[in-house]
């Protein structure tokens, strides 16, 4: 019950962003729970955004809601950049919520993302977060025991946590969230504007 209450200021958010996100990919629920390369934008895009994140992380939920909008209009969108999310997660809390996401499969994968960065405040504040976050998968149209599977799966987590190790060592990420654009490492949040004057002088390059 105390989770449900913490959650229900954030509700009617949450069923809003299920019904414009989910419902029209909803064929069944997904089975998949692996971690795959999760991308947004065409695979031929002349710039790779690498972005690395937490989901507990307040400055990658900001990203989330106000700068990725932004960078799909004017870049991912027109097929100038690619974007690559990779987990990077900071606490047991983030690490439970990364392996919801990708059980739900790879077609509802940034969607889930959405509604966990959006909502974040309300399930990594919890003191159950895992009944919330099993609350806000069955919402998204996973039974209870696909989200318990999911989230006791010793391998997932591995995979998860090695998506980390790697890029401590690949590229010495720290914190999140960090973006790798041209192969050279951006540590913070940053506006589009920040964005476009990395972005811009590789694709004039590429062109």
């Amino acid at each position: 019950m105390r989770v449900l209450m913490r959650l229900s200021g954030s509700l009617v958010l949450v069923l809003g962003l299920w019904t414009l996100i989910w419902l029209p990919l909803v064929q069944g629920e997904s089975s998949a729970a692996e971690v795959q390369e999760q991308a947004l934008g065409a695979a031929n895009a002349p710039v790779t955004i690498i972005e690395y994140a937490s989901l507990t992380c307040p400055h990658c939920a900001e990203f989330h809601k106000t700068v990725l909008p932004q960078l799909k209009e004017r870049f991912i969108a027109p097929g100038k950049v690619r974007l690559v999310f990779r987990d990077f997660p900071l606490d047991e809390r983030a690490l439970a919520a990364s392996a919801l996401a990708h059980c739900a499969g790879p077609d509802r994968y940034f969607g889930f993302l959405a509604v966990l960065f959006e909502t974040q405040e309300s399930w990594a504040r919890s003191d159950d977060f895992a009944s919330a976050l099993k609350q806000l998968g069955k919402l998204g149209g996973l039974s209870e025991a696909t989200v318990d599977a999911c989230l006791a799966d010793k391998a997932l987590s591995d995979k998860i946590l090695q998506s980390r190790l790697d890029a401590e060592q690949q590229y010495s990420v720290k914190s999140t969230p960090t973006f790798i654009i041209g192969d050279q490492v951006h540590a913070g949040l940053r506006d589009i504007d920040a964005f476009a004057e990395l972005i811009q002088p590789l694709l004039d390059k590429a062109s």
